[in-house]
């Protein structure tokens, strides 16, 4: 009997979770010999030294089920997505380890950007109509999908601020990509990468929810960028080529991939946006993520998260339950939500503050 591509998709999510899960221990036993600790300080919100480089045990799970569940016949470009999840894993933990400084940080994430755009080919070839455009020339392709990658990158990369947070999105992000391609990709390859990161995620999150034992640090957060920039650029590439197995075709794909990770891109776009406004540098850490005003509001860590992950969860849902009214309205709807809710915080956060300086 032949052996079902469906049961590959459980049994991936299976393998990572168990993988992540029974390797953190020793992780945190290694970085506690080794003082490997992301330390107090006063712009972080944890008070106790806690081991880093949990994103170890997400690689381990990732790869190990996608090497054993994936066909790479099937998906012939996955050597250059493991090539630039290594490159992202190598800067993640010299960054975790002994510190990087954003231009060397940000030049190791461009050369993970470029082998999966351009030796991996996995770039986005249609604006589908948006600003009347179709095809993108080769050329603009490959810099737009770079660009792309690296603004998701740093999204997952940003967002990573309280116990449990990236976590958590990347799980409802992996498993709406998931669910996708289960139903509407051919062969279930892209499916398969997406439930293994979830469960690789999942596994970890039980020893990160607040109160944190060990945190994902660069390397856990810039690895689920990538892999989400691929699978947002796959999304779309799966709208533009007509299958017999393919009864979803939307031309609404840019904005329904976005809408998948739409929180964590507003948020750094957001957040970029008031630091370059202010003449300060748009890598420069601060608080004003979406997290931090929650938590000015007096809400704890797992509160926080859980918000935001119902937000995230509902935009998907405008979005997908719109998917027939076109980019513009999509996106427009998105970022109006978007800016109610901030402006929802920005109020409470200042209410809850002017309550204290009474």
């Amino acid at each position: 009997m032949e052996w079902s591509q469906e049961y590959n998709i459980l049994f991936a999510f299976i393998t990572s979770l168990l993988t992540s899960a029974l390797s953190i221990p020793t992780i945190i036993t290694v970085a506690k010999m080794k003082h490997l600790f992301d330390e107090p300080n006063p712009r972080k919100l944890h008070q106790n030294n806690i081991p880093t480089l949990g994103g170890l045990a997400i690689l381990f799970g990732f790869f190990f089920s996608m090497s054993f569940w994936t066909n790479f016949a099937y998906c012939w470009h996955l050597q250059y997505v493991v090539t630039a999840c290594i490159v992202i894993a190598v800067i993640g933990i010299k960054d975790d380890i002994v510190g990087l400084s954003p231009l060397k940080k940000a030049i190791g994430q461009l050369v993970a950007a470029i082998i999966l755009v351009v030796w991996g080919d996995i770039r986005i070839s249609s604006w589908f109509g948006i600003f009347g455009v179709i095809e993108l020339p080769f050329l603009i392709s490959v810099v737009f999908s770079i660009f792309t990658v690296l603004v998701i990158i740093n999204a997952f990369n940003l967002i990573d601020g309280i116990d449990g947070l990236a976590a958590t999105m990347g799980i409802i992000s992996s498993l709406a990509y998931g669910i996708y391609f289960y139903f509407f990709d051919p062969n279930f390859q892209h499916s398969i990468l997406a439930v293994a990161l979830s469960g690789a995620l999942l596994g970890f999150l039980y020893f990160n929810k607040s109160p944190a034992k060990i945190f994902m640090g660069d390397t856990g957060s810039m690895l689920i960028g990538l892999i989400m920039s691929m699978l947002a650029i796959e999304f779309i590439n799966t709208n533009t080529h007509p299958s017999s197995h393919l009864y979803f075709r939307s031309y609404s794909a840019p904005t329904l991939a976005m809408s998948i990770i739409f929180l964590p891109l507003f948020d750094v776009i957001r957040v970029f946006s008031i630091r370059m406004f202010k003449g300060s540098s748009p890598f420069k850490p601060d608080k004003n993520h979406l997290h931090h005003l929650l938590l000015n509001i007096g809400y704890s860590h797992m509160k926080a998260t859980a918000i935001l992950a119902l937000f995230s969860v509902f935009l998907i849902g405008v979005a997908f339950a719109m998917h027939r009214r076109g980019n513009y309205w999509i996106g427009l709807t998105l970022l109006l939500l978007s800016l109610l809710f901030t402006w929802w915080l920005y109020y409470r956060s200042k209410k809850k503050l002017a309550q204290h300086k009474m």
